[in-house]
């Protein structure tokens, strides 16, 4: 059964690194992209999250029918990995949740995961809802948050980890920035970093319970950069911001549902 990191047999990487997987998105054999995600965990259930557009794009005419993900398989050798394939769809019908809201639609996806398609002995960590933040948590304009990903698809080739990017929240936290769930921050992205969770630092004095072991509060989930079409190119740089959707869509999405 795939092992979550616990306090008996701890692996020798910080837990944050394990939660995010690089996805790799195909069509039958034929790679097509590539992307990041990262795990949440409802109870007994473990779903991937990642963005839409990484599973279905319309206007790019992105149309992948299934995915694949990296995971450690020993967790005394990060070395050690192995690709695991999940299906798009069944019978024609769609497998992931996705959403919308009086914004239109959240560029925001997860695909249910059942535990028995995972190598046996997989290592990984996930986020819980106890990692969302209270709506009494305060997070300050310019707090520093990091953005855990593959930015095109580079990563810790012989660990087989994400790297990290540091950034700041650019808009008000908790304001729907132009009337969509999402929020800004300002870090340097690439392609490829979609999917990747958006994180900031835990205060020790609030950590409890499972959280002890991934001591952050998950934010929201990268989506895309930002630029301006008005833009001169020749003159005016990128403008550097990228929008996150609020990661407390995941309650929604990952509710029991009765099919």
């Amino acid at each position: 059964m795939p092992d979550e990191p616990d306090a008996a047999r701890k692996p020798t990487v910080e837990a944050l690194l394990l939660t995010a997987v690089r996805v790799r998105t195909f069509v039958q054999a034929r790679h097509l992209t590539n992307a990041s995600g990262f795990f949440f965990a409802r109870g007994e259930r473990l779903f991937l999250v990642t963005s839409r557009h990484v599973l279905v794009d319309a206007a790019s005419q992105h149309f992948p029918d299934r995915i694949e993900i990296e995971l450690h398989v020993d967790r005394d050798n990060l070395g050690a990995s192995a690709w695991a394939s999940l299906p798009l769809y069944d019978a024609g019908m769609s497998l992931w949740r996705q959403a919308s809201d009086t914004g239109g639609e959240i560029d925001v996806a997860v695909l249910e995961v059942p535990r028995h398609q995972l190598p046996l002995t997989a290592v990984f960590a996930a986020f819980r809802p106890e990692h969302l933040p209270a709506s009494s948590d305060a997070m300050p304009i310019g707090a520093s948050v990091l953005i855990v990903g593959f930015p095109l698809g580079f990563h810790d080739s012989l660990h087989h980890l994400p790297v990290v990017r540091q950034g700041i929240i650019a808009s008000a936290f908790g304001l729907r920035f132009q009337g969509k769930g999402c929020f800004i921050t300002d870090a340097r992205t690439h392609r490829g970093t979609s999917g990747a969770p958006v994180v900031i630092s835990r205060h020790p004095a609030d950590e409890s319970g499972a959280s002890c072991a991934l001591p952050w509060r998950l934010l929201g989930i990268h989506s895309s950069t930002i630029d301006m079409t008005t833009r001169d190119l020749h003159v005016d740089e990128s403008l550097g911001l990228n929008s996150a959707w609020y990661a407390d869509v995941l309650m929604s999405l990952t509710e029991d549902r009765l099919d």
